[in-house]
């Protein structure tokens, strides 16, 4: 048998880190992973960073998660099954307990340490890190064409920033060769200053260089295997940003590679929500149309969404809705979501729902004195996130005229000045928030 190149896909193991508590996006992490978020009316987050590696060519992927992770084991069982002839697989890898280590993740770092045996086998000579709660559509191939030519040991992705925002990422310092020279997480002032870099020299134009000459860490690391394991092998490097990326600057070769797409960290409430709503416009940053290397995620069979009589407009409706005389601008609206007659929405990221109700659920909830699934007649939402099952009665009103930035009501949550009803949430006809 004819062994394959080492300088090949085969050979790179992809691992995506999908364990994180997610505390900044709570509620809508409350009763799943970060990773596991509904995105864009129809997929979750981690269906990205699966789907990048897929279109790269990338089929032999770990996920490692431990908060909340029910959720997103069963999206991914659901979603990604690989003929059994075939050489890939999607493997979930879950914080455990064992007799030598009784400690669950204490970081990035350590979520591969303890994992680390089954990452480094025969056919695993490089391994990919990546998040799980990115937006970006990204090429690995490149990435790994140029830890290859350059003969790197270590590769990190980077993107181009300006000034404004840049104190708020890790950065990198490269040479003109695209060396890493430097690490700084977040610096401001003079210790910003110092971490320009010559992005003309790395490709971008005179004028966009000039714009943007930082650099700031996408979270995506290249390894080669026996540099990996030499760096985890000191149990206190427990996170790959703040520790394990410096010392590797430090002792080994370390290169950037420059991403110069669209890439955003879906972190907080409020890039999450400005995200989804800017998938609404005419020209997104992030296009999921785009077919040359689409997004994946579990096929539903659902049926048509069926429109009565509405007025929409600038918006994404995904399929298996039904919308009754409703009027919806600039809005997100998910599978199987029910809209009544003269309700608005403006703004809104609508999840949708996980089934259908039917009769006796309906008996159940009026028995109960709570509204059914979706949103009841009448009603106005506007800059709001309607997590999954929300039960919203008839001329309720979300528009939060007193602009709260945060609190926690009865039923609801607002972040960062947006309303957020949580999954199965329930707000009764006629309220107002």
């Amino acid at each position: 048998m004819v062994r394959k190149s080492r300088e090949s896909p085969s050979h790179v193991l992809s691992i995506i880190l999908a364990g994180g508590a997610g505390k900044r996006l709570f509620p809508l992490t409350k009763n799943r992973s970060k990773p596991a978020v509904p995105l864009g009316g129809k997929y979750r987050l981690i269906d990205v960073s699966i789907s990048n590696c897929l279109n790269s060519g990338l089929k032999k992927i770990f996920v490692l998660t431990q908060f909340n992770s029910a959720s997103l084991n069963h999206h991914i069982v659901n979603t990604y099954r690989f003929d059994p002839f075939a050489e890939g697989f999607i493997e979930v890898l879950a914080a455990e307990q064992t007799m030598t280590n009784p400690n669950w993740f204490q970081g990035t770092a350590d979520a591969v340490r303890q994992h680390l045996h089954r990452f480094t086998g025969r056919e695993n000579d490089y391994q990919l890190i990546l998040s799980g709660d990115q937006l970006y559509r990204m090429d690995f191939h490149k990435a790994l064409e140029s830890h290859w030519k350059r003969g790197a040991d270590v590769t990190i992705c980077v993107i181009p920033k300006s000034e404004s925002v840049a104190s708020s990422f890790g950065l990198m310092k490269l040479g003109p060769d695209g060396r890493v020279e430097q690490f700084r997480e977040k610096p401001k002032g003079d210790a910003l200053k110092e971490m320009r870099t010559d992005t003309a020299a790395l490709g971008l134009s005179p004028e966009d260089a000039a714009k943007r000459p930082y650099l700031a860490s996408m979270g995506i690391y290249l390894f080669k295997n026996s540099v990996l394991v030499d760096l985890l092998a000191d149990a206190s490097m427990i996170d790959f940003g703040y520790q394990v990326i410096p010392q590797a600057i430090e002792k080994f070769d370390v290169y950037g590679f420059l991403f110069d797409g669209y890439w955003e960290d879906l972190g907080t409430i409020e890039a999450f929500y400005r995200a989804n709503m800017d998938l609404t416009s005419s020209d997104p940053h992030f296009d999921f149309h785009d077919m040359r290397a689409p997004i994946y995620t579990r096929a539903r069979f659902l049926p048509s969404t069926r429109i009565e009589r509405c007025d929409i407009s600038e918006s994404i409706i995904s399929e298996g809705s039904i919308l009754n005389g409703v009027r919806i601008v600039n809005s997100v609206v998910g599978i199987r979501s029910q809209i009544g007659e003269q309700a608005e929405l403006e703004r809104v990221m609508m999840m949708g729902a996980d089934f259908y109700e039917d009769e006796e659920d309906f008996q159940y909830n009026r028995d109960m004195g709570v509204p059914n699934i979706g949103i009841g007649k009448g009603s106005v939402i506007r800059r709001a996130i309607i997590d999954k099952n929300a039960h919203i009665g008839e001329n309720v009103r979300i528009v939060n005229e007193e602009r709260i930035q945060n609190f926690d009501g009865p039923g609801y949550y607002i972040r960062d000045g947006i309303v957020i009803v949580p999954k199965n949430g329930v707000l009764p006809a006629g309220t107002m928030i």
